[in-house]
């Protein structure tokens, strides 16, 4: 029984963390605000190595059309903007000698859609990752049983994950309205 709570708890945590990865992966898809987080995941070249934006200047959004980012070093600028529109973002940055500036334009019918798309497939790669993680601890709960566990004790460990698994899926579908609330508002 003890191995049983193991699984189950073991199933319960992973499943956290692939709502928490589909949580951070919808982050970074534009919603049509501002948003430092919006540049995560850039790397700039800092002294010859990659380095994330966040590690070489202070993100900010003034207001929601605006991202404003403010290198320690200014001799890095350059650097920051080259990142920035070797990015798969599509964003125009400007610098003033000072900080790189990004004005985030108004986001039209066809690219809301596109990034509907984009937002229902992070959302399905999260219920994959949910599913994955039931059949591996429905595959372990199926191996104690080879091992002695009575029947009706899997049986059940295997109705708690699936409630485990459909608590979790629900937590994804609202991740997924949140979105495409966000996304697609005028």
């Amino acid at each position: 029984m003890e191995d049983i709570e193991f699984y189950l708890a073991d199933a319960d945590d992973m499943m956290d963390k692939a709502v928490t990865h589909t949580a951070h992966e919808l982050v970074k898809i534009r919603a049509g605000k501002a948003n430092p987080s919006m540049l995560e995941g850039i790397m700039v070249e800092y002294y010859g190595t990659p380095t994330p934006l966040n590690q070489t200047a202070t993100v900010s959004a003034p207001d929601a059309r605006t991202l404003m980012i403010k290198p320690w070093e200014k001799s890095i600028i350059s650097d920051i903007e080259r990142a920035i529109i070797n990015s798969d973002l599509g964003l125009n940055p400007q610098n003033d000698g000072e900080q790189v500036i990004i004005n985030i334009p108004m986001l039209t019918e066809e690219r809301r859609i596109e990034l509907m798309k984009q937002v229902k497939h992070e959302c399905e790669l999260g219920r994959i990752s949910l599913r994955t993680v039931r059949k591996d601890v429905n595959d372990h709960l199926k191996q104690l049983q080879k091992e002695g566990v009575s029947e009706d004790d899997v049986r059940r460990a295997e109705d708690r994950v699936q409630e485990i698994t459909d608590n979790h899926s629900k937590k994804i579908d609202e991740l997924l309205e949140k979105k495409e609330s966000e996304i697609m508002t005028v």
